[in-house]
């Protein structure tokens, strides 16, 4: 949002952490080597998190929102893509996911890819090196921000 200021509050593993002190949230966001951005937090109800996948690739999604499929390995998971097309760097477009499932977050920090269907016709390879650590540092960047 536009009242949302992200600055950095540490790296891990590939990942930057961000903090935005006015929702007392953080985020984690990596450049993977496709050039895809992928970024994860959580919403301001704190039980929902988010997952946002911005590429160059020629993705196609419909404006609002889109069916989207994430795959890990056998573990797959259909939901809705909401497009995202403001404050994003030239040439990327993409969208986020909100999820409330436990094991989604679980299988992002335990697997070394997922693959992401937002269309019929192709998929995008998203790495997640380093996830692992870099989910546990946003958990303590969300510590320091909420007093403990």
């Amino acid at each position: 949002s536009a009242e949302s200021i992200f600055t950095k509050w540490g790296e891990e593993s590939g990942w930057t952490i961000y903090a935005d002190r006015s929702r007392n949230s953080c985020l984690i966001e990596r450049v993977d080597p496709a050039e895809n951005v992928v970024q994860m937090g959580l919403t301001e109800i704190k039980a929902i998190g988010y997952l946002g996948i911005f590429t160059k690739a020629n993705i196609d999604l419909k404006e609002g929102e889109d069916t989207v499929i994430v795959a890990f390995d056998d573990a797959v998971y259909t939901g809705t893509a909401t497009r995202k097309t403001k404050h994003l760097p030239d040439g990327y477009k993409g969208g986020y996911i909100l999820t409330d499932d436990p094991e989604f977050v679980d299988l992002v920090q335990r697997k070394y890819e997922m693959i992401v269907f937002p269309g019929k016709e192709y998929a995008i390879v998203i790495n997640l090196d380093g996830s692992l650590k870099a989910i546990d540092a946003a958990r303590e960047c969300f510590t320091d921000l909420n007093g403990g």
